[in-house]
């Protein structure tokens, strides 16, 4: 009889052999699983520190270059750059910058700032009727905005902002004996770094929609730090969608806000304003109202915060007559009187909620 095991019990027994590795082995195998963890929740805690920890301040963010600049001086200036936005065929005719004089200094002219991914053409009819009250207006294009490429705007820099906006300002400061500042969303965002570090010419300021912070179904609360940090600093790429919104344009203006200035003293400040739509999703609503009036306050200015009511059908754009439509005269009269500083109760309770 043979004595050897049947084949089947010997292959069972090697396979068991395989499969179960010494004790030792298996412990130093765990052991280096752990220390791989470890490194690995450790380089993750630091990549995030980092992130957190990031400056977002800049010399050059927060460069402001005031220059006097007579009548003649800035007509030219702003006439140069219509004529060069009509010469240039990547600039769509209606997004060119406008420029709306009486032929001389007037006692008042005003700044209005369009918003990303948005252009002069935003608007034509408050620009109208500030010119029909006798200003001076300048609504100048912002860099990389209004192109027939409607994804340029995902290569702009924070930096070419507030150059254009201080350069702007300039311009309106030259046009008029009291100057104002106008900006909607992006543009507000612009207005209100003009308030804190030029404050030499800012005399009354209207924030419309302003693009301080993404609303939280945009971006996550604590996404924004790092959204700003990876994108806005080139180190990660990212695209624009099918609207010409780039998160990558969207984090240059968002940098922008990092940089206002830390105590905006405006001793000419004499009107400050915001005004937000019930139905706008797109950005923090209470960041909106937050940082002017701490402005405010801080400079013993008139403030008032206003929202227009879900019914008025306005989403984040809210001075386009495209989405104003049968409101925009209403509207646009409404933010002259803000502007101005015009109390009239009856009219605003018929288009906004006063916000506390």
């Amino acid at each position: 009889m043979d004595a050897s095991p049947p084949v089947d019990t010997l292959n069972e027994e090697e396979s068991t052999t395989r499969r179960d590795p010494p004790e030792g082995l298996t412990r130093a195998r765990r052991g280096h699983v752990g220390r791989f963890v470890l490194v690995l929740a450790l380089v993750l805690v630091v990549a995030v520190l980092t992130l957190y920890g990031w400056p977002l301040r800049s010399d050059e963010l927060q460069r402001a270059v005031p220059e006097t600049l007579s009548f003649a001086a800035a007509s030219e200036r702003a006439t140069r750059t219509v004529s060069a936005d009509a010469a240039d065929p990547e600039v769509r005719p209606d997004c060119r910058s406008q420029f709306l004089s009486h032929g001389s200094t007037s006692a008042k002219a005003v700044l209005l700032l369009h918003g990303y991914t948005g252009c002069p053409t935003q608007y034509r009819a408050l620009a109208k009727l500030f010119f029909d009250r006798g200003y001076n207006v300048w609504v100048p294009r912002a860099p990389r905005h209004g192109f027939t490429d409607r994804s340029a705007n995902a290569k702009l820099d924070a930096v070419e902002l507030v150059d254009y906006a201080n350069d702007a300002l300039n311009v309106a400061a030259g046009l008029g004996d009291s100057v104002g500042v106008v900006g909607v969303s992006g543009g507000a965002v612009l207005a209100t770094w003009l308030v804190g570090h030029r404050p030499d010419a800012v005399h009354r300021a209207v924030l419309l929609s302003p693009l301080y912070k993404p609303g939280s179904a945009q971006v996550p609360g604590p996404a924004v730090k790092p959204l700003v940090v990876l994108v806005g600093s080139h180190l990660v790429p990212a695209r624009a969608n099918s609207d010409g919104v780039s998160i990558a344009g969207l984090s240059q203006y968002l940098r922008v806000v990092g940089n206002f200035a830390t105590d905006p003293r405006s001793p000419h400040l004499r009107e400050l304003a915001v005004v937000t739509s019930e139905n706008d999703e797109f950005i923090d609503r209470q960041a909106a109202v937050d940082i002017p009036r701490d402005i405010a306050e801080r400079n013993d200015t008139a403030f008032s915060a206003h929202e227009l009511p879900r019914e008025l059908g306005v989403g984040h754009d809210i001075v386009d007559p495209n989405g104003l439509r049968a409101s925009t005269d209403d509207v646009n009269r409404y933010y002259l009187d803000l502007y101005e500083g015009v109390e009239r109760p009856d009219g605003r309770k018929s288009l906004s909620r006063p916000l506390t």
